[in-house]
């Protein structure tokens, strides 16, 4: 007998007849003796809909009280589920994130987990019940109601697993495992059957929506088995293992290719070139809790000044051109100029690190397409790109061709 944690999001769960579905398949499992905890996310639309009647009454709603709403969402599917299970004879009990309890700092919105209380769940399965738990939300320790962030409910799922020591941790969504790219803008994308965390961690990181960065993270960390599948399809799904060792074969050279269209430019030109002044740029930035991303410093120019470049979320152009109008201001900069209509694109794969001209063949297919790039950023097994927006899917299907991505790897 295995214990399983299952996460079923919010389009599994989107409908009455879906929630029977998901009862259906939680009862196979349990009728073959597994152990189930079952962690849900709210129905889909429902968590938007309440963060738009929040908007209505404050343009900026108060980040408690936004979590005390939004944890709803969740309540509603675990009861239901909860019924659907006693309906068909197996014994099941519903508990919100501060009933289990998940104990989180006190970042409203976007609160991490700290440590979960597992008695109460252990009891309950020494008992034979199905533990059905609200994703996306827990307590901090003043017992005001949290949430993790959009996605949470993955990391929900994941750190329930490596809480319990649970034999599998099965992510099911609307699509049947990992892709090599997304297959709406590749036909010819395939489903991978394993991909080390390390690379998931990449494409998570990199524009891939599969899984959320922080469930990724967090699996990797506990070493929890993590299988993607689909809720409406039967199959293997794709299993995200500890390490590339876990594969009999020798690991292809690049396992997927991301993207992410969220990406927006930010220059400063001509600030002094002296010992430092990347830290006076970024800090304020960081200070205003905006990540960045992709980061470019120009040669030094003949009058001693230099041009620096940086990636942000696009939805955070706006406040950080102010950030940098200002220090520019301080620094005696030239200018600040903003490019909102770029994308970034990554080739991903543990293989790059035992292979050469990785780089140059990347390069060579964009370039046949007369792609250019305008930023590099690479890691062990990553090369990203920000291009012109415009010919993101064109440079998706190139690389995809470049590397023989829709080809499955030969078994001698």
């Amino acid at each position: 007998m295995s214990l399983f944690v299952q996460k079923y999001g919010g389009t599994s769960v989107g409908s009455i007849e879906r929630i029977e579905a998901v009862a259906d398949k939680v009862a196979g499992f349990r009728a073959k003796g597994h152990d189930m905890v079952v962690v849900l996310s709210a129905m889909s639309g429902e968590t938007n809909r309440l963060i738009d009647l929040a908007r209505q009454i404050q343009e900026h709603p108060d980040p408690r009280e936004m979590d005390v709403l939004v944890s709803t969402g969740e309540q509603v599917t675990i009861a239901l589920l909860s019924m659907a299970l006693k309906k068909r004879g197996y014994d099941a009990c519903s508990y919100t994130g501060g009933q289990v309890k998940i104990l989180t700092d006190n970042a409203h919105t976007k609160a991490r987990i700290q440590r979960i209380d597992v008695e109460r769940m252990r009891r309950d399965l020494d008992a034979g019940k199905v533990v059905v738990v609200a994703g996306f939300q827990g307590v901090d320790d003043d017992g005001n109601i949290t949430t993790l962030g959009r996605g949470g409910s993955d990391t929900t799922g994941v750190a329930l697993a490596a809480a319990l020591d649970a034999t599998e941790c099965q992510i099911y969504t609307d699509v049947d495992g990992v892709y090599t790219t997304d297959p709406r803008v590749v036909d010819s994308a395939r489903r991978l059957d394993r991909i080390t965390f390390e690379e998931m961690l990449e494409m998570a990181s990199l524009g891939s929506k599969v899984l959320q960065i922080r469930a990724v993270e967090f699996a990797g960390k506990y070493k929890v088995p993590l299988r993607v599948l689909s809720t409406f399809e039967e199959g293997n799904g794709t299993l995200i293992s500890l390490d590339e060792e876990d594969n009999e074969m020798e690991q292809p050279v690049v396992s997927g290719i991301a993207f992410n269209r969220d990406e927006a430019k930010l220059t400063i030109r001509g600030v002094p070139d002296t010992p430092g002044v990347a830290c006076r740029i970024l800090a304020p930035v960081g200070a205003e809790n905006i990540e960045v991303d992709v980061i470019v410093q120009n040669i030094s120019a003949v009058d001693g000044t230099t041009d620096f470049t940086f990636t942000v979320h696009r939805n955070d152009l706006s406040k950080a051109r102010g950030v940098l109008e200002r220090v520019a201001n301080e620094l005696g900069a030239r200018e600040v100029v903003s490019d909102d209509k770029i994308a970034k694109v990554s080739i991903v794969g543990v293989g790059m690190r035992s292979h050469a001209n990785v780089a140059s063949k990347m390069f060579e297919a964009l370039g046949e397409d007369n792609i250019n790039i305008q930023m590099i950023t690479t890691s062990e097994i990553k090369i990203s790109v920000i291009i012109d927006e415009r010919y993101l899917e064109l440079a998706v299907r190139a690389l995809h061709s470049a590397f023989e991505l829709s080809e499955p790897k030969n078994v001698e």
